[in-house]
């Protein structure tokens, strides 16, 4: 079993994108991977980037490899958890549409 961080946008968008990330957790789990989804991570809307941030990284350094959703080159977060992902060594994938993790 893989474990997979999902990183993508959230800033911006309606629900912070939590329904997006939501559904590629479920898919991923689904799949048998062990996804940790930053919407469960820090579930309060409100809280600041900087907290955010703060749990997600604690997170994603326990992980074998990073998911990256669509639109994750315009997220300030989800580049430098890419850039944290690619230091450490972790397997890179990248969302397509059909649901399914891809190289």
């Amino acid at each position: 079993m893989t474990r997979i961080y999902i990183a993508g946008p959230m800033t911006g968008y309606p629900e912070l994108n939590f329904p997006f990330f939501n559904t590629a957790a479920k898919r991923l789990r689904e799949q048998g991977h062990d996804a940790v989804n930053p919407a469960e991570i820090v579930t309060d809307q409100s809280a600041d980037w900087q907290t955010c941030m703060r749990a997600d990284i604690a997170q994603l350094v326990t992980c074998d490899a990073i998911v990256l959703l669509p639109g994750w080159e315009t997220s300030k977060g989800a580049t430098l958890e890419h850039s944290i992902a690619n230091a450490l060594g972790f397997k890179v994938y990248h969302w397509a549409g059909d649901l399914k993790v891809v190289r």
